[in-house]
């Protein structure tokens, strides 16, 4: 049975992206369905509701099994599939991974709210806070870390792919969308990104959509 993910638009939605790219980085078939979010339609509110009484995306569907929340889906992916390689393979690898992924999961407010996710968004710098500034160079700290420790075995977090690098990629929009000043070492990881295959499939096509929320274009 092939499995479901509903998300929101590609263009907005941080965390629809998080458990697609990981889905698609690491060869899990499924099939996308998208619902509108952000809107004052009912109807779109109520669509959501017919997934999953979280009333949120993403929801992730296989068979009588429903999945919501991000990281949720990830582990859930990481059983159901354990030779995709969502986690590393090392056991101190993958609990590293799972700090960091936890960590962004429930952190880093102050960055999310000053500068959301929007890919249509002109490219231009904002004034940043000491919270968002102090959220910034901790991201930047565990990148450095990441690739320092596992550097020597590919261009990602962990080397290879993984769902760590998954639960980042909204931020390497945020960074280049709000033109935020980082490091070389944090520019060259966002460089790998951004040539990934599944990574420029989304930019692709959040950027092919028209739909246009006007309380988060003032950002």
């Amino acid at each position: 049975m092939t499995l479901k993910l509903v998300i929101g638009n590609k263009n907005y939605s941080s965390w629809s992206m998080r458990p697609w790219l990981a889905m698609r980085g690491c060869n899990i078939a499924f099939e996308e369905i998208f619902t509108p979010i952000y809107t004052d339609d009912p109807a779109d509110k109520a669509r959501i509701l017919s997934f999953s009484p979280a009333g949120k995306v993403p929801i992730l569907i296989d068979g009588d099994i429903t999945v919501w929340d991000s990281l949720a889906i990830i582990e859930y992916l990481a059983e159901r599939f354990p030779e995709a390689g969502l986690w590393p393979k090392d056991v101190a690898m993958r609990a590293h991974a799972r700090a960091i992924s936890a960590e962004m999961h429930s952190g880093f407010v102050p960055l999310r709210n000053a500068c959301g996710m929007n890919l249509h968004r002109p490219v231009r710098a904002i004034a940043l806070s000491d919270e968002v500034k102090a959220n910034i160079a901790r991201i930047e700290e565990i990148w450095a870390d990441c690739r320092s420790r596992y550097g020597t075995r590919g261009p990602f977090l962990f080397g290879a792919f993984s769902a760590a690098d998954a639960m980042f990629a909204p931020v390497v929009h945020r960074f280049h969308t709000y033109a935020i000043e980082v490091s070389p070492q944090t520019r060259a990881y966002m460089d790998t990104m951004w040539v990934m295959p599944a990574f420029a499939e989304w930019t692709r096509d959040g950027l092919a959509e028209t739909l246009v929320i006007a309380r988060l274009e003032d950002i």
